[in-house]
């Protein structure tokens, strides 16, 4: 199964990190509250279609600001060769406590699956790393935690979306949220355990 089929509607902006030991900066207490696309551009007298090469992996934007309005961002991980070894009490301690460490970006409603991960999260403040450092750093945090060897827990590359003015940060965590439901985990979305929020974002 693909990375996308866990995708909510309309996610097409897209990034990659890898795995390592790179720092994400100071850390604190976590809150309780809660290439470019090369097209050949043919002349119109020549009467041909412009073609766009397929792209073989997730390109990364920089959040983009406006109006001061706040940015949130929709991430999508997974594992190295989808091994499902996501889902356990253990591993969800390991993740959250990684995020908390990496506090320089906050994260606030997420679902982990067997194999990928999905979270939103926000920059907090103007000095925060950029989300590939911030990814690589509770990336490694996680492989560190669980005893794994560096570079084979994660896939190199995750996909991300910056939610758009309009678009309802609710609506699309319920989409989310319904994820174990979908995939025959569980029947109902509240029974699946490895869920929460850590931060609450204002939209």
């Amino acid at each position: 199964m693909s990375a996308s089929s866990y995708f909510f509607e309309g996610d097409a902006s897209e990034g990659h990190s890898s795995e390592g030991d790179g720092s994400e900066g100071h850390a604190s207490a976590c809150p309780q509250s809660e290439a470019e696309d090369v097209q050949k551009h043919v002349p119109p007298d020549q009467g041909v279609r412009k073609r766009v090469p397929e792209r073989r992996h997730p390109i990364h934007l920089a959040p983009l600001e406006a109006h001061n309005r706040s940015i949130i961002i929709f991430v999508t991980t997974c594992t190295a060769k989808r091994r499902q070894i996501l889902a356990s009490d253990s591993t969800h301690d390991a993740i959250v406590t990684a995020w908390c460490a990496a506090s320089r970006w906050l994260v606030g409603r997420y679902m982990i699956m067997p194999d990928p991960i999905h979270l939103f999260c926000a920059p907090n403040g103007l000095d925060a790393p950029s989300l590939e450092r911030w990814m690589r750093f509770w990336k490694s945090l996680v492989t560190r935690s669980m005893g794994e060897p560096s570079g084979v827990l994660w896939q190199r590359h995750y996909w991300d979306r910056q939610l758009r003015s309009g678009e309802n940060y609710g609506d699309k965590w319920e989409y989310v949220r319904s994820n174990p439901v979908r995939h025959g985990l569980v029947a109902d979305a509240d029974e699946w355990p490895y869920q929460g929020e850590l931060n609450v974002l204002r939209w």
